[in-house]
């Protein structure tokens, strides 16, 4: 079955889908930008997102989904796995700049996933201070508490609840999940998209400054994580998320001294546009693997 340029291959309980460009699930799954993928002994991933659990792995222009169907394939994860864009160009644009071509060799498989606004925007008021093994039990626990249960390989997964389910709690019940100083923004945020006062759908269809605008009206999101929220659920990518880390590694890298938020901001906008979100993914995962800005 042909689709969208690409052959897909039912076998067993899932799918290969041949002529993948630009996908390393290494690269994808561990640049920072998702929490609930976690890597297998064999070297595949199995995670879930959308209320479907998969196995994945990709080698040789061969991408490997096992635990789902073609339609599923054309209805989630061509989307979710951002295939319909190609990286090849993107890339071969943001190699003009000299330091970023280095990490774009590095991280040469990274794809920026489309995943659920309201997962994502949750998940980064949960980074705020904290490591990402410290995330991922956060969210694996939030989603154990209120999520639903899918079963695969005869393990238990959650799916990430919706916000009805984590507005209802009462702070009591979400700090059994360890999310600290965050479960009072993560219950105060989650009901005021419930009650409709922050419309997440209206978000793609803003101004990136209006759609940042309106994220950081909600407890516990600031400009970083209203990012990162836009960025990871695949709505803008010309924003270029920026933490104290990735401050150390544009002041190391490009800038050879300190350097503002703001100046940062405005250098990530004239030297990579549009594709800001992208480079800032290249380089976080080239200078987190390669220890840049720690010093």
């Amino acid at each position: 079955m042909e689709y969208k340029g690409l052959n897909i291959i039912e076998k067993g309980n899932g799918i290969i889908v041949e002529g993948i460009k630009d996908f390393n699930p290494v690269h994808i799954f561990e640049c920072g930008q998702c929490f609930r993928w976690f890597r297998q002994d064999d070297g595949s991933y199995t995670g879930i997102a959308r209320g479907r659990v998969v196995n994945v792995r990709c080698s040789d222009g061969r991408l490997g989904i096992e635990n789902t169907t073609p339609e599923d394939f054309k209805d989630i994860w061509f989307e979710y796995f951002d295939l319909g864009r190609d990286y090849s160009y993107i890339k071969q644009r943001l190699a003009n700049d000299k330091i970023l071509k280095k990490a774009i060799q590095f991280g040469y498989g990274i794809r920026i996933l489309k995943q659920d606004i309201g997962e994502t925007l949750i998940s980064f008021i949960i980074s705020a201070n904290n490591r990402i093994p410290m995330i991922m039990k956060v969210v694996a626990a939030i989603s154990k508490v209120y999520g639903e249960e899918v079963q695969f390989n005869g393990r238990s997964y959650y799916a990430f609840p919706d916000m009805n389910r984590l507005s209802n709690s009462t702070l009591e019940q979400l700090e059994v999940c360890k999310g600290g100083f965050r479960c009072k923004y993560i219950i105060k945020t989650s009901g005021m998209i419930r009650d409709n006062e922050v419309n997440l759908e209206r978000l793609t269809h803003m101004s990136t400054e209006a759609a940042r605008s309106e994220l950081t009206r909600l407890p516990g999101v600031g400009d970083k994580v209203a990012d990162c929220t836009l960025l990871y659920s695949g709505i803008k990518l010309n924003v270029f998320p920026t933490d104290v880390w990735v401050k150390r590694v544009m002041e190391e890298l490009f800038f050879k001294r300190e350097a503002s938020h703001e100046e940062i901001q405005n250098f990530a906008q004239e030297r990579f546009g549009e594709l800001a979100g992208v480079a800032q993914q290249y380089l976080f995962y080239y200078a987190r693997e390669n220890k840049i800005g720690l010093g």
